[in-house]
């Protein structure tokens, strides 16, 4: 069963990774042009997974700013990660070991939580480790080769290719959303929202993490309070 899940983590990982790559890759001409090696941007991309969060780390680098600014800035830009580890929390099985708890939340990109809460009844680790390790793999030597290409590709290219991501996590959450209305009106209210937020007269100056995590929280608490999930639904 464990050879079975870390198979199938790694077919579902394979076109994340892809995705991922692109993505990464343009991260890296934003590496390059902050001084990192290819080596650098490599071990940087493996261990952090977060485009904005990379993104606003090269910036800061490039600008030679203090550490505790990067830590801060990093910290804020990834806070939704928190909230998507306890969601993923009531989706490992009873009696998983704290170690194994602890690890698939590291292991969380928003893409790697899209199919791992997606696992009926309960998401097995080997499922989450395999999907992670190739789509982080894949992030890590994109943005190296990035930084070795050093700008070579014209940026519209790299930002057509980033599409693609996009693209696959919409195939990730239509699936439930079309044998759940009320994900579906989750889904909507969460394009909605956060499109008028990003141009609203205050809301709009908060970095986008921040209106995730707010967002996240709004949208989650209606839904259940309007379709509350028994215990015996979500596990049978």
């Amino acid at each position: 069963m464990r050879r079975r899940n870390i198979i199938l983590g790694l077919r579902d990982g394979a076109p994340i990774a892809l995705g991922y790559f692109a993505v990464a890759f343009s991260l890296g001409i934003i590496a390059k042009q902050a001084g990192l090696t290819a080596a650098i941007g490599f071990v940087s991309s493996f261990f952090t997974r977060a485009s904005a969060g990379e993104y606003g780390v090269y910036t800061l680098v490039a600008a030679q700013a203090a550490y505790v600014e990067i830590v801060a800035m990093c910290l804020v830009a990834n806070l939704r990660y928190m909230l998507m580890s306890a969601a993923l929390s009531q989706k490992i099985a009873p009696g998983t070991s704290w170690f194994h708890r602890v690890l698939m939340a590291c292991c969380v990109t928003d893409e790697v939580f899209g199919i791992s809460i997606a696992r009926q009844p309960y998401c097995p680790p080997a499922y989450t480790y395999s999907a992670a390790l190739i789509s982080t793999l894949f992030w890590a030597s994109g943005c190296a080769a990035g930084i070795i290409a050093g700008g070579m590709l014209p940026t519209h290219i790299v930002a057509a290719l980033s599409v693609a991501l996009y693209g696959m996590f919409l195939a990730i959450i239509m699936p439930p959303a079309r044998s759940d209305r009320y994900v579906l009106y989750a889904m909507v209210a969460s394009f909605v929202l956060s499109g008028a937020c990003s141009i609203a007269p205050v809301v709009g100056h908060w970095s986008s993490g921040t209106r995730t995590i707010i967002l996240t929280m709004l949208i989650s608490a209606v839904a259940a309070w309007l379709k509350p999930i028994k215990i015996e639904e979500a596990h049978g």
